[in-house]
Order: C-alpha cells, then structure tokens, then sequence
C-alpha cells in the first residue's frame, strides 16, 4: 500500500536539526519530528531582540486571554519592531485571532524561525503578519480544535443525565461552528486559502481514535506552506 502525498514528504524531506542530524519522527503523527521545540513560558513572554540588524519581538509561550492587549504594549514600548518570531505550543483560539488581527493592522512581517514549532492558536497569530516566512526547519504545526479539553468535567456533565448532555452538545456544537465561521473569515481577511482549514485542519482528529491512527497533529512541510500561502515570503 502506498504512502499519502504528505507522508511521502515527510519521508523525503527528514527534518534536520541544526547540527545536521536527522530528527527523530514521532509514529503517533508522523509528518512531525517527535520533539517539537515549543516554549515553555505558561503565559507568552515578549521580549525584544536585535537580529541581523533588525529590532525583533520573540513572542514565546503560551497563548491566554489577554495575550492581544500584552502584544499591543509590547508594540509600543518597543517601537519600532521589524519583525515578529513565533514559538508556542498554542491556547486560547478567539485570543490568538485578536493578536494576529493586531499584527495585520500594524503591518509587522512574522516568522517561525529554524528549529522552532508554532501550534494551534499561534497558527493564527503567525498568519496576522502581512509578510511571512517559515525558515527552513521551522515548524507551523496544525490540528483540529476541540472544545473538549476538560475531559473530567465533561464526565461530570454527563453522568448527570440525560437532559444536560443534550444541553452540553448543543453548547459544544454551537460554538464549535461560531469558532469555525471566524476563523475562515481571518484567513480570508489574511490572504491564507481557505482550504488550509478544509484540506488540512479540518481532516485532523480533535481527539486520539481507538482505531490504529491516532495522529492529531500535522506538520505542514515547506511545498504546503507555499500552497496555502501560510509562508509568503522567502
């Protein structure tokens, strides 16, 4: 039985670490390296840096709820910024989309520089920059979004009865398609195609099967970065 295209690339394109070795893949979701090198940082930290002569904001951690009002003082307190550089394991969704539509209006180009990882939430804030680059080893890593993290309190809801688990799926499908129309608005508004969500995200599972594939996240390689214009630049 054949490879699919994007296995086949994976395969191909053995991501390198940058002291040239090969990177080990992880056999749950294998078109990403088994490490992915996400900050650590519970709450995203910006931090100014001079790189190549440019004024660069590090934007590292993860993404809260707040994280767009904290980006928009950072802007100013560091003016002028000539490029924004993303690590982060992801977070708030709806927060990560206000932080990309700020970088938009500021017109600050982006970048996921080599050998780092940008997920889920960040996705959106790497996609808010006019111009943006994917250096060769870094990582804009996708997945379907989920409103079912907390699984305990999901137990919790339905084991209560019938009438509330009918309540929560209600809750969980409406906001799940309020959460789906905007985000294909913001990659409409960010020049992203839109098949990046139907051909991509959207065929990832939000959570692990009981079936032989339990990947839940993808990789796109440097080819698929190009063809939804998530990278713009080189």
């Amino acid at each position: 039985m054949g490879l699919r295209p994007f296995q086949t690339a994976a395969l191909l394109c053995v991501l390198l670490s940058a002291g040239g070795a090969a990177a080990v893949m992880d056999s749950v979701n294998p078109t990403c390296p088994k490490q992915l090198n996400f900050s650590t940082y519970p709450r995203m930290k910006f931090t100014l840096e001079t790189s190549g002569g440019q004024r660069v904001l590090r934007a590292e951690g993860m993404i809260d709820e707040d994280v767009a009002t904290r980006l928009e003082e950072a802007l100013k307190t560091n003016a002028p910024i000539e490029e924004i550089w993303l690590r982060s394991a992801g977070g708030d969704a709806r927060a990560g989309n206000d932080a990309g539509k700020l970088i938009r209006k500021a017109g600050i180009p982006t970048r996921i520089p080599a050998g780092w990882a940008c997920f889920s939430a960040c996705n959106f804030i790497f996609m808010g920059g006019p111009i943006r680059f994917v250096d060769s080893s870094g990582l804009f890593v996708v997945h379907m979004f989920t409103h079912l993290s907390d699984k305990d309190a999901i137990r919790s809801e339905l084991a209560k009865g019938h009438d509330e688990a009918i309540g929560l799926i209600g809750d969980v499908e409406q906001d799940s398609a309020l959460l789906a129309s905007e985000d294909n608005d913001f990659l409409i508004r960010m020049g992203v195609s839109r098949k990046l969500l139907t051909e991509v995200m959207y065929q990832q599972r939000a959570v692990a099967g009981g079936d032989e594939d339990k990947s839940t996240r993808r990789c796109l390689t440097a080819a698929e970065a190009v063809k939804y214009n998530v990278a713009n630049a080189q």
